[in-house]
């Protein structure tokens, strides 16, 4: 039997209450018999995993991605230079990545791929994105329509793509906010394939549209919603999530084909060396 590869889980919520954590865990779990995992509180505990697991998944967050505290800032910084020189060597099977949200956005301002300032309005709900041309020939998308529906929760997001530095590092912009163009609005960059082993989405793909139905039909979270974001968005978010070609195909689709492309490849990657 052989032996399980390690998955570490970045958490990025500092102690915020938020779904994308037991979301991400539920997926990871689908893969049991193949990933152990272990969680890392990088910005409450300053807990950063080192190299020695195959699988990386950076979770959501709240907050500006340009702010944090060096005692964990900086080793998560350094994790991704890790991780990125590591791949482009010899030394053992590949380790593949994945940044959600919060850390998406960060990922983006470490390679330099783009500017990142705060919306005029915080994103909130489901809505459609839109691939690129590299994002049609994506092939974690290719299961998905165009455009495809997300969950996106985001006070801040990436504008103005720095395309010489995306074509230098041979990265790929992937998808991008929906047209709006009644308003003089950028639109965000919304997934990028930073290699062939790193990809990173601004929206939620681990978001499991069941969980969501509850927690925003909490008594309190709801009233919230209707008071900042009104009734029509709030009924139109709950008819999104009861849409199985909707949130509840990407949830089936993204993270769960990276993890099993992932675990193909680290361990194809092992039987080469042997």
């Amino acid at each position: 039997m052989e032996s399980k590869l390690k998955l570490a889980i970045l958490d990025m919520y500092e102690g915020t209450k938020n779904l994308g954590m037991t979301n991400i865990q539920d997926i990871v779990k689908m893969f049991r018999s193949d990933l152990d995992y272990e969680v890392f509180d990088v910005r409450s505990a300053v807990r950063v995993p080192d190299l020695s697991h195959d699988i990386y998944i950076f979770s959501g967050g709240p907050g500006n991605p340009l702010v944090g505290n060096e005692s964990w800032l900086q080793p998560f910084h350094e994790l991704i230079d890790e991780l990125w020189h590591y791949n482009r060597s010899e030394e053992g099977p590949k380790k593949f990545v994945f940044f959600i949200c919060h850390s998406f956005q960060m990922a983006c301002h470490h390679f330099g791929l783009g500017e990142i300032n705060r919306r005029r309005k915080k994103s909130f709900g489901t809505f459609p994105v839109h691939k690129t041309d590299d994002g049609e020939r994506e092939w974690l998308f290719s299961p998905l329509d165009e455009p495809f529906w997300v969950a996106d929760f985001r006070e801040y997001q990436i504008v103005q793509p720095n395309y010489q530095r995306i074509e230098a590092i041979g990265a790929k912009l992937l998808c991008i906010e929906k047209d709006r163009p009644h308003l003089e609005l950028e639109r965000a960059v919304m997934a990028v394939r930073f290699s062939p082993e790193m990809i990173g989405t601004q929206f939620h793909p681990e978001a499991d549209p069941v969980g969501m139905r509850e927690y925003f039909s909490e008594p309190e979270r709801m009233a919230a919603i209707l008071e900042e974001y009104g009734e029509e968005k709030y009924q139109n978010m709950v008819k999104h999530l009861h849409d199985p070609d909707k949130i509840a195909r990407t949830h089936a689709t993204i993270l769960p084909l990276f993890l099993n492309d992932a675990i193909r490849q680290v361990r194809a990657g092992a039987l080469e060396l042997a």
